[in-house]
């Protein structure tokens, strides 16, 4: 796979689309189990005592979820970077069209930006949906399994950008997605038009702003230049 690159130099062209394909992350086993519902304390004490009677029949549960989404799963990212400005009234000036306050504070130090959509595919939909009517048990496992998938996902993403980044003398801020605060969720409409994301990532919208596949993720991350040491009385 190719070395993610930042577009984030004065001197660098306008925002250029890129995409990225992953292998599997490896499984967080802990964060499956808090998106299926059950307490991070919990999730711990039953991976410390796998043969406690409770703890055996959970984690087979979840092995069954693990086999039977096996090769269901893609793993793709599309995303751009650029240098930020602002307008008259300190807004970021963004690909997307927005007046969100919350951004602006996210985003309040930030001279340049990544804005990216991540997706898991449509396998793992199927299957929920299968389990809803079958088993519905299951499926909160399997929407579980999804939600992790995605956010591993994001992670791996996240953590080559903040590497690309410091690399260029930047820092990186946490994400922040449509829907998110006061930034709404149609924001959505104009973030995957412009990433291409239908076409690319197979990233489709209801009519209530909802992508399909559902486990797919859209946020902006800031990036901050390095503060150097402060070296006063040396």
């Amino acid at each position: 796979m190719m070395k993610l690159e930042l577009n984030i130099t004065e001197k660098e062209n306008p925002a250029v689309v890129r995409y990225l394909e992953y292998e599997e992350p490896p499984v967080q086993m802990v964060e499956l189990m808090r998106y299926s519902g059950i307490p991070i304390d919990a999730a711990k004490r039953i991976l410390a005592n796998p043969f406690a009677p409770e703890s055996e029949v959970l984690l087979q549960r979840i092995g069954k979820v693990i086999s039977l989404s096996k090769g269901q799963f893609v793993y793709k990212v599309g995303f751009l970077s650029g240098m930020l400005a602002r307008d008259e009234e300190g807004f970021p000036i963004l690909p997307v069209p927005q007046k969100s306050e919350n951004l602006r504070k996210n985003l309040r130090d930030s001279e340049a930006y990544v804005m990216f959509a991540a997706t898991v595919g449509s396998g793992i939909d199927r299957l929920i949906r299968r389990f809803e009517i079958s088993d519905p048990s299951m499926a909160v496992f399997f929407q579980g399994y999804g939600a992790e998938r995605a956010e591993s996902l994001c992670n791996r993403f996240c953590e080559e950008v903040k590497q690309a980044a410091e690399e260029k003398g930047f820092t990186m801020r946490p994400r922040f997605s449509p829907g998110f605060g006061d930034l709404p969720i149609t924001v959505q409409k104009d973030f995957l038009e412009r990433l291409d994301a239908s076409r690319r990532l197979g990233i489709t919208l209801g009519e209530s702003c909802l992508m399909s596949p559902s486990k797919s993720v859209t946020a902006f991350i800031g990036l901050e230049r390095k503060k150097e040491p402060d070296r006063d009385g040396i």
